[in-house]
């Protein structure tokens, strides 16, 4: 069981790596800027692709895992708990900093 935790926190470790290396390019370029619920609830580009990064990345090593992800629940994806291992993903947490800085 410890080997099969330790896989999967090592891939965890590798895809926030690539996810991080994502948001830093972001940080350079102009950030399209978007609201969901309320003028105060951001998401940009950046969030959605991180997630998109995260979710592929993850599936393609272990297709039997579940995913609750922020951007894709708020385009009206079900959050659905099962028995599955469930990933929580927010690919960007403090979307209002990231698009202030």
């Amino acid at each position: 069981m410890a080997d099969i935790l330790q896989n999967v926190m090592d891939h965890a470790v590798a895809v926030a790596r690539k996810a991080g290396e994502v948001v830093r390019e972001a940080l350079s370029d102009d950030r399209k800027v978007m609201t969901k619920s309320s003028a105060v609830d951001l998401v940009t580009q950046t969030d959605q692709k991180v997630e998109h990064l995260i979710i592929q990345s993850v599936k393609e090593k272990f297709p039997q895992h579940r995913f609750i992800g922020e951007e894709s629940v708020a385009a009206g994806e079900p959050s659905l708990l099962t028995d599955d291992p469930t990933w929580i993903i927010d690919p960007i947490d403090g979307t209002t900093n990231f698009v202030h800085t």
